[in-house]
């Protein structure tokens, strides 16, 4: 019996210790895999007056405006990230369509983000583009 007990003990510490930090491994792996949903909807942070920029077919040469000309973002994302990110790393546009654009129109805004950052809300989230009208053409 005292054999069964003693003999090559030093394996069988060396395998009780793997064993130990199999499971601790696999346990943290697991509880990485559940963190992200919490590490990306983590701390909110919010950049304000960050400006539009109007996106149309390049053969418009038309002078848009936008009201208001700039909007308030907030977003979140895993802490590594948040603490690199910079305002001028979100992009803030509002696409007009080619020609089917009449003058005070409502449109969605539009943010790019670096990958990991998701965006939490758009203040506001439509802006008003007025597109300047054409001077009348003289006979």
């Amino acid at each position: 019996m005292r054999d069964l007990l003693f003999k090559d003990l030093g394996w069988k510490l060396f395998s009780l210790f793997l064993a130990a930090a199999i499971w601790f491994t696999v346990h943290r792996i697991l509880h990485e895999a559940n963190e992200p949903a919490a590490a990306v909807n983590g701390n909110p942070v919010t950049y304000g007056n960050l400006p539009v920029t109007v996106l149309c077919a390049t053969a418009d040469v038309r002078e848009f405006h936008v009201l208001p000309a700039t909007v308030k973002v907030t977003v979140t994302g895993p802490p590594a990230v948040m603490n690199t990110l910079q305002g001028n790393d979100l992009h803030v546009t509002v696409n007009v369509p080619a020609a089917s654009l009449l003058s005070g129109q409502l449109l969605p805004v539009e943010i790019s983000t670096p990958p990991n950052v998701a965006v939490a809300s758009i203040e506001p989230d439509k802006v008003l583009v007025i597109v300047p009208t054409l001077p009348a053409k003289k006979p």
